[in-house]
């Protein structure tokens, strides 16, 4: 790949894939990596960036030709809550501008996005069959995987904290933890009480219910604390880099093989996954052996 990405990088079957979608693609893998592309790895990178791009065109290029529509008020639907994700229409402008895009930019990609998922659901997601004896099968062949060890399931109330906090709010959110965990030992209820305080996004709104979780996957304080309060127990309050919490314990388990009907979603969610993998490459080969591909970079 040359230094300096050419206007058109790509045409395919005569429609250009230009800089600005290339840079585009580029941004968004570089803030999915939270860095810049790392040099050594900058050529097969891009070359596989460009190859996905290539095969999306295709994959628009086949919806339109089969006549499948998108109208604009779906376009303006769809774009509606892409700006709903935004706090304001200012932080809106302000992606925009980070991602190099104008609004006309992201209207045509949320176009393009529909008509793509449109013919993928046609042709690829609508042949997706996995039977359950495929489920049952792939999980005599991979026992090993679903081997657990000791494992806990628990749910927390989060007073949180911001990061190099101030003595002074490490206080206050220790005072609030208290006072949180006195109306829990004077009955309150656990789940109804997380909804309403715990500053947990993922879990607040699930009563704080964290699931089962094994050793080594929370941080150390609040991993020996859970391990530690017995099933039906509440914990006193434990500080971590994100704040206090508070540990509710429901349930332990010793090490075991999962059970098919525990992990059978997930299974099939995995063999669904690899067949729309595989079918989707498939089809993106056949639309390819019709189609006239000039790369230009």
């Amino acid at each position: 790949m040359p230094a300096n990405i050419p206007a058109i990088v790509a045409r395919v079957n005569g429609e250009a894939i230009e800089r600005w979608e290339f840079d585009n693609a580029v941004k968004r893998i570089e803030a999915r990596a939270g860095a810049p592309l790392p040099p050594e790895q900058r050529d097969e990178v891009l070359r596989n960036l460009l190859d996905q791009l290539i095969a999306y065109h295709l994959l628009a290029q086949e919806s339109r030709a089969r006549k499948i529509d998108v109208d604009d008020a779906t376009v303006e639907a769809q774009l509606g809550q892409i700006r709903g994700s935004f706090p304001t229409d200012q932080a809106f402008q302000q992606g925009m501008a980070a991602q190099g895009l104008t609004l006309d930019q992201v209207r045509q990609q949320t176009r393009t996005n529909l008509l793509v998922q449109k013919v993928i659901e046609a042709e690829v997601a609508s042949k997706v069959v996995v039977q359950d004896a495929d489920v049952s099968a792939f999980y005599q062949q991979n026992l090993e995987r679903f081997k657990q060890g000791d494992t806990v399931h628990a749910s927390h109330i989060l007073v949180g904290l911001p990061q190099n906090p101030t003595p002074e709010q490490k206080s206050t959110a220790k005072t609030k933890a208290q006072a949180v965990l006195k109306q829990l030992r004077g009955g309150g209820d656990f789940a109804a009480v997380a909804r309403a305080e715990s500053q947990d996004p993922g879990s607040a709104q699930n009563g704080g219910d964290l699931g089962f979780f094994p050793k080594g996957q929370m941080t150390p304080a609040f991993e020996e604390a859970a391990f530690k309060t017995r099933p039906g127990a509440i914990s006193a309050i434990v500080e971590t880099p994100f704040g206090f919490h508070i540990i509710k314990v429901h349930e332990r388990r010793a090490p075991r093989t999962a059970p098919l009907a525990e992990v059978g979603g997930q299974i099939k969610g995995f063999l669904e996954q690899g067949q729309r993998e595989q079918k989707l490459e498939q089809f993106v080969e056949q639309v390819k052996t019709k189609s006239k591909i000039e790369i230009l970079v």
